[in-house]
């Protein structure tokens, strides 16, 4: 049995909690996985509870170190990633007051709107307006709506720190989710306390820890009663945390200056680095140091991707899915070959993705998806084919729209779904005439978790060196430049479907 050094990266979803156990190389020993129930009270709430977040993390782990035969004295650093913003209200010692407003949790829609509505210039870092998924709308409306509990609470943190509590005992702040969820900016001084004041907030700020410690970094370690638990060594040095699909990023290996990861599954997450700041494109954000220290980090994103091929497949892929079941393959299969079939512009015919509404670059929840230029001669593979071919053109709209306002785009990294099709790989790397890395690894945001843990340990002086050692470009689906006229022509079509939607006038 080898007694190679191992790391864990413990990735809390919103579906599952999902312990992977990694080796220096960045490859996968063994994985534990849990299952995390959320509950939904009312219309656009949902709720988590956490300590099922930490019972899945005792579970998970135990399971990934019996599957890899793993003893407890190799695993020599943890790493942590999260989703975000899951907001808890907690006594000092951790004990919830309450159930956790999971990320997608719209109550607080008024409350962001009146944030937004101060104007303050911190704001400029989100492009003028705050979410209601984050920190500070979800805390207001605690205050206003739950008062005894934001009264009692301690505590008013996120699933990340409060799992860091769980795993050291001690409380601190990540740096990544701050940047990104909390209006936090390094640039302006830190903490907006002039917009927290201005909505009534005077009393948060000493709810929040006062340690802040950058992504996987930090001198934390595993303390007696978490690693009772979990089965593991007191002691071993804990990562600090951060977001899931950030960590996702590192996974993919987009750590330096004009890197951008796609992040897809029923959405996609579009997040770049970048020296410089780029300000006033219609992306969602521009957060100074949240995941590379003296890096911007860009997100932008699409509402519906994965979940428009779902559709398509529950819907209308019928005699598809009877082919799939007599061959023994994948109903995507199938889909994919009749789309590969059809030429590059689906022979006229235009999408617009936004099933849901659009996230990135026009800040749209309103708007709907259309298929436009049908005729009799199209069949099902131009229809796929043509949602596969609008999923990519919403990406480039995006990354075109960040790049006229700076942002250089070198090299491009895809994960999660969408990875698993050749098909919507080159459709990608046609539209946007760039090369798309692929890596060996399927769980980036595991495996970047694991990096910081090999960080934390020492193992790599940073995350560069870390993705040098731990991410392995498995192969480059190269752009062919004969579809670059034809994808151009669409592009414009696919923009201008936009406005005619959408701008009646």
């Amino acid at each position: 049995m080898s007694n190679a050094p191992i790391v864990l990266g413990l990735d809390v979803g919103t579906q599952s909690l999902r312990a992977a156990l990694v080796d220096l190389d960045g490859k996968t020993v063994a994985y534990g996985v849990e299952p995390i129930e959320t509950t939904y009270p009312r219309p656009a709430w949902a709720e988590q509870r956490p300590a099922d977040w930490w019972a899945a993390a005792k579970s998970a782990t135990r399971k990934a170190l019996a599957a890899g035969g793993v003893s407890p004295d190799r695993v020599v650093a943890i790493g942590l990633d999260c989703t975000a913003c899951t907001v808890v209200a907690c006594d000092a010692d951790g004990e919830p007051l309450r159930p956790a407003l999971l990320w997608m949790d719209q109550r607080a829609f008024r409350e962001a709107d009146e944030i937004s509505a101060t104007g303050d210039p911190v704001l400029r870092y989100v492009s003028g307006r705050v979410s209601p998924e984050w920190m500070l709308p979800k805390a207001l409306w605690l205050k206003r709506n739950e008062p005894e509990v934001f009264d009692r609470a301690a505590r008013v943190v996120e699933c990340t720190d409060w799992m860091m509590h769980r795993l050291t005992g001690a409380w601190t702040l990540s740096l990544n989710h701050l940047a990104v969820k909390w209006n936090y900016a390094r640039p302006d001084g830190g903490w907006p306390l002039a917009m927290i004041a201005a909505v009534g907030l005077h009393d948060l700020p000493s709810k929040w820890p006062s340690e802040i410690v950058p992504l996987g970094k930090g001198e934390a370690t595993l303390s007696a009663t978490a690693a009772a638990d979990l089965g593991l060594k007191a002691g071993t040095p804990v990562a600090q945390g951060g977001i899931d699909a950030y960590l996702g990023m590192l996974g993919l290996g987009a750590t330096g200056d004009g890197d951008v990861a796609l992040i897809v599954g029923s959405s996609t997450c579009h997040l770049a680095q970048t020296r410089e700041g780029v300000f006033g494109s219609g992306a969602g954000g521009c957060y100074p140091d949240a995941t590379v220290e003296g890096l911007y980090t860009i997100e932008a994103g699409q509402t519906a991707t994965g979940s428009i091929l779902d559709w398509y497949r529950r819907h209308f892929a019928g005699r598809e899915q009877a082919e799939a079941d007599a061959r023994g393959v994948n109903v995507y299969t199938v889909l994919d070959e009749k789309a590969a079939a059809v030429p590059p512009g689906s022979e006229g015919l235009v999408v617009r993705e936004d099933w849901q509404g659009n996230r990135s670059p026009y800040k749209n929840p309103q708007a709907r998806g259309a298929i436009v230029g049908l005729s009799l001669a199209h069949g099902p593979g131009h229809v796929f084919r043509a949602l596969y071919e609008a999923t990519a053109m919403g990406t480039r709209h995006i990354l075109d729209d960040c790049s006229q306002h700076g942002l250089k785009v070198e090299r491009v990294f895809i994960g999660g779904g969408g990875a698993k099709s050749p098909l919507w790989l080159k459709i990608h790397a046609d539209v946007l005439q760039k090369p798309v890395h692929l890596t060996r690894e399927g769980e980036s945001c595991a495996l970047g978790s694991a990096m910081c843990a090999a960080v934390a340990a020492g193992a790599y002086p940073d995350f560069d060196a870390a993705a040098e050692a731990m991410v392995a470009i498995e192969r480059v689906v190269e752009p062919d430049p004969s579809n670059a006229s034809a994808y151009d022509d669409l592009f414009a079509r696919h923009v201008d479907l936009y406005g005619r939607l959408n701008d009646p006038a």
